[in-house]
């Protein structure tokens, strides 16, 4: 067998099984929208789940959750993953930094929720919140994130970089208004599996954001009211951990109904999300780079 023919048959074999990922997933989005697409109402998506059938308050957690988290994370892994790129050159501290991002990467999510538990719940006093649950998920999503801008920064060709440099610009500008733009697509993906970690999670949210759900005004902009939609001081629980809850604790009878009809609603926002944050990325690239594409 020659080198072209075993090109072929690993080509035929690389398809093969990226058909029957692509298979796998159908099937499991599938077998999640039969089961539980019938379980949706009206009343179901607007009210809470203290009428024992609704998830109105778990999703705008969920989101709210999502948007505190990528606020807080996605500052701080451009940072870093900026400096390992850009700025640093090989040595002792980079080899700690890569070290401690590797580390973080490895550790169980419910550890890092113990963690987050002792920390912020019990050491600062920040009690079950939003914002206990968005700075443990943090540290969930900076390994990811910051690996992630690193590799995008890294695969822009250094040309680009050479090119800012001669016209005069200095290296923060040739990073920002060059290297960086170009870079957006790779960054924006680590952002979309980053949430999709986020709208996941459901061990760490359990020890610092909360298992309970209490009824939320929405019509109370006060950041500082207890009972305001925008408190993030108060407990929150997410789709997922609602999910665990009800198939847990068995307290609610149509268990089952439930948490199949917020399945659906979870995967439906993951791909709303996906596609919506594509959209938005692909518009700011073409905006930074005056790309056509």
């Amino acid at each position: 067998m020659n080198a072209d023919e075993v090109d072929k048959y690993m080509e035929l074999f690389i398809k093969i099984l990226t058909i029957l990922i692509v298979i796998l997933l159908l099937c499991l989005l599938g077998y999640i929208l039969f089961t539980g697409i019938n379980d949706i109402s009206w009343k179901f998506l607007t009210t809470s789940s203290a009428s024992g059938v609704g998830i109105r308050d778990q999703i705008f957690n969920t989101v709210y959750l999502l948007i505190l988290t990528t606020i807080i994370s996605v500052p701080i892994s451009l940072g870093v993953g900026i400096y390992l790129a850009e700025i640093s050159v090989n040595n002792k501290l980079t080899n700690i930094i890569r070290t401690v991002i590797e580390v973080l990467s490895s550790l169980p999510s419910i550890v890092v929720g113990l963690f987050g538990y002792l920390l912020f719940v019990i050491q600062f006093h920040l009690g079950f919140s939003i914002l206990s649950g968005a700075i443990t998920l943090t540290f969930l999503n900076l390994p990811l994130l910051t690996r992630n801008v690193e590799n995008s920064l890294k695969s822009v060709d250094d040309k680009q970089f050479e090119a800012g440099l001669s016209l005069g610009l200095s290296q923060w500008k040739t990073i920002t208004g060059i290297v960086l733009p170009s870079a957006i697509p790779g960054i924006l993906t680590g952002i979309i599996l980053g949430a999709g970690r986020i709208f996941g999670e459901a061990a760490a949210l359990i020890y610092t954001a909360g298992q309970s759900a209490p009824v939320i005004d929405y019509a109370n902009w006060n950041p500082t009211s207890s009972n305001s939609f925008l408190n993030i001081m108060r407990p929150a629980e997410t789709l997922a951990v609602h999910i665990w809850k009800i198939n847990t604790e068995g307290v609610e009878i149509n268990a089952s109904q439930i948490s199949a009809g917020a399945s659906v609603i979870l995967v439906i926002i993951v791909i709303f999300f996906n596609v919506g944050a594509h959209i938005v990325g692909n518009y700011v690239y073409r905006k930074l780079t005056s790309s056509k594409k």
